[in-house]
């Protein structure tokens, strides 16, 4: 099974020039933890829930604060053409939980969560991978 299968692709962008305000909205309104960041229809960071409180609000950046200021700048990410497995490996060994989905020109279709992958594939690789993405002393980049 391929990741195009499982992704979810319609994605809520934000761009560096956004406030935090205005991306924190975005999740609350989505009931997501996570937006791609893009600039020129191009993939530029990430911006995570826990971006905005600890490099935002535990940085003294108020809800104005741009969100280029907080994101992550490296993004992994996985293409639509591979193997479910293989990028649930990947995950894990990366220890994340979601995925920017690109396609091979490298723009950006969709996006995967391993909840996604759970739905759609049956056996254990879901689990083992949430047992490496949950395994204490992984390399965090928040600050």
């Amino acid at each position: 099974m391929k990741v195009s299968d499982a992704m979810t692709p319609e994605v809520q962008l934000c761009t560096p020039d956004d406030t935090l305000k205005d991306a924190a909205q975005a999740m609350a309104a989505l009931g997501v933890g996570l937006l791609p960041v893009t600039d020129n229809e191009r993939l530029v960071g990430m911006i995570s829930d826990r971006d905005i409180a600890i490099r935002g609000i535990g940085m003294g950046r108020g809800p104005e604060g741009r969100v280029g200021d907080v994101m992550t700048a490296d993004v992994k990410y996985c293409y639509e053409d591979q193997d479910l497995d293989e990028v649930s490996a990947n995950m894990g060994d990366i220890q994340v939980r979601r995925l920017p989905v690109l396609n091979r020109n490298k723009r950006l279709v969709g996006i995967i969560a391993l909840g996604d992958i759970a739905l759609v594939q049956s056996g254990n690789g879901t689990g083992a991978a949430l047992s490496e993405i949950s395994r204490p002393g992984g390399q965090h980049t928040q600050v």
